[in-house]
Parts: structure tokens; sequence; C-alpha cells
């Protein structure tokens, strides 16, 4: 029975027995065996299948399947980032395995009409969880020691409570249809310059500080001239930038377009093209330079919000981005507190 079905006091007490959960796990470092019972609980309760969501290939080794939506709901069931898979002679590399454990086992479904060869490895760009939680998925699959790559701090938070908020806000926004996702952590670190061989594919990772987040890492498929961005950029879309940084942000592009010329851009939101960086780097510059000048004058954030919202290069985006009127004042006041720690 789909979560959306069950009665309201039902859902409430599924509601409640995931919150507990939660607790027990937070509690697992001090009491192993609460640990051990809140895995065993989750087990018990799974939301739905995802409906099958066909790769589209985009360059001679990635395949991606495009989430439609930009926002977890119940009716998407959370399928709100894209999942890029990678063919290799070595087997298949997965580029974000999505919001749950559901929807990493569609991901899962669909592989066959892909590659014959299976799973040899996945990254998780950065630790906000509809670019991880489908781990669960992946290890299930193919054994706990399957290598999940991504920056040290991403494994760190997914283990810390980051991981276990991710999880629980998941569940809330999409009202249980991700029941029974497991937390399951990167085990392997990836550094800037990091380059992986797997035989007629080499991937190269990319990192130039804090840009989405303080870990993001992209991965340059070499052969292709694609470079997977995570959420370094978006494409029609409004990012999170809650643990951001605009400038940064603005550095991470200018040092991807200088180090990978010509390369197509492959967000985890919305689709890929040249064309991404563009959009995306013209939206954060004018927000950023309203930012500046309202934090220097001491003007206050409504200032930089009426200011770069009357801005062509911002004005111009807002019809063609999705969440726009939701979050674009949030997203120019964070800019603003940010320049405001840099008068």
């Amino acid at each position: 029975m789909r979560p959306s079905t069950l009665p309201d006091l039902q859902r409430r007490r599924l509601m409640g027995w995931g919150l507990s959960m939660a607790g027990l796990a937070a509690a697992g470092a001090a009491a192993p065996h609460l640990a051990a019972f809140a895995a065993d609980a989750v087990d018990l309760i799974r939301g739905p299948k995802v409906p099958d969501v066909p790769f589209t290939q985009i360059s001679d080794h990635v395949y991606v399947i495009y989430a439609a939506d930009g926002f977890p709901t119940e009716s998407n069931q959370g399928m709100m980032s894209n999942i890029t898979a990678v063919k290799t002679a070595k087997g298949v590399v997965i580029l974000d395995s999505g919001a749950s454990v559901q929807i990493g086992e569609m991901v899962i479904r669909q592989l066959p009409k892909v590659s014959d060869k299976p799973v040899v490895a996945v990254f998780n760009s950065h630790y906000h969880g509809d670019h991880w939680l489908g781990n669960d998925a992946f290890v299930s699959a193919y054994g706990q020691d399957l290598p999940i790559y991504a920056m040290p701090q991403t494994r760190e938070q997914i283990l810390g409570a980051t991981g276990t908020e991710w999880q629980q806000a998941m569940l809330k926004w999409t009202n249980q249809s991700s029941a029974g996702t497991r937390i399951v952590a990167p085990n392997r670190d990836v550094k800037h310059g990091d380059v992986f061989d797997f035989g007629d594919v080499t991937l190269r990772a990319h990192h130039y500080g804090t840009a989405h987040t303080p870990s993001d890492v992209c991965i340059e498929v070499v052969q292709d001239k694609l470079t997977y961005v995570g959420d370094v950029m978006m494409n029609r879309r409004i990012a999170n930038m809650d643990d951001g940084s605009y400038p940064g942000s603005l550095n991470y592009m200018d040092k991807l377009a200088q180090n990978i010329p010509g390369s197509n851009w492959l967000p985890g939101h919305g689709h890929a093209g040249q064309a991404v960086m563009v959009w995306q780097r013209e939206l954060f510059a004018a927000i950023w330079e309203h930012a500046q000048k309202a934090a220097h004058d001491l003007a206050g954030p409504e200032a930089a919000i009426a200011a770069a919202k009357a801005d062509p290069r911002v004005a111009s985006k807002a019809k063609e981005t999705a969440g726009w009127d939701n979050n674009i004042g949030k997203y120019i006041s964070l800019a603003y507190l940010e320049a405001e720690q840099k008068v």
C-alpha cells in the first residue's frame, strides 16, 4: 500500500516511528544494540517502488536518468536529481545515486539496457541527500565493498547529524515514500586531481574550494569532453546555497572553464549543455554584485533583493526557472549575508 493511502493515524504512527528510529540511530555510538535495532526496524517499513524512468544517452559513454522536478514531493517520491551512468570496459560507474533506496533500485532496473556489466563504482558529488541516499540500493545489489567515492568532508557529514537530517527530511517531504532507506556513507576518499582508469574511459576529479558546499567534487569524463558538476551548476533551477558561497561558486566555475576548456557540463538538476555554465555564472555574478553593493552601503538585504530582481541578468531567468518565486528572495538574502561578512 502506498503511504498516501494509509489512514491518517497510521501515517502519523509511521512518521513517529521514523523519527524514533532516527533518535535510536543517533544514540548508536553510545549503545550499539540500539543502532542495530534501529537498522532492523527500518527494513520492516518500505516505501513503494519508484516508476521506471529510462536512461538518455548524451555522449559516447554517458547515460542520464533526468529528474523532471527539482524539489521532492509525495508525487515524485523524491525523484528530484539526475542519476548518471558511465559505461566503461570495466563496468558501470554511477555519478550520484539518487534520493532513496527505491530510486537506486529503479536505476538498477534500467542498467541492463545500458550495459551487461555490473556497477563497479559510485561517486557522490556532495552531502545533500538527494545525491547519496540511493547508495543503499547499490551496496545491497553489488556488495558492501562496492567503492563509493566522495570528498572526506562529504563522508563526515553523511556519517554525522547531516546524514540523519537528510534521511528524515526526505521521509517528510515524500510522505514516507522513501521509507526503508538506510544511510550508507562513502567508503573511499577522493581529492582534486585524482584519476581513475576504467579501461576505455578515464575519470578525473575536480575540486576548487567551497561552491554549493565546501566539499563538491566534479567528475570529468575525459574521452567524452563532458563533466558531471553535481550542484556547482544547475540548469534553470535555483541552487540551495545554505552551505555554499557565491564568490566561491564563481571561482569554482572559472577554474573548471580554465582547466576543462570546451567541456559539456552535466548538472545534478536540469539538462546538460555548454551553456549551463553561462546561465549559472551570469545569475550568480549579478546576485553577488548587488549583494556586495548593498552590504557596502549598509542598505540591508531588502535593497539587495530589489536591486538583483530588477537586474536583467536575473529578471530574464524568472519565467524559465523552477521554484523561482518561492526561493529567489532567500538566496539573494544569503548572498547579502555572505557579502556583509566580507565588508
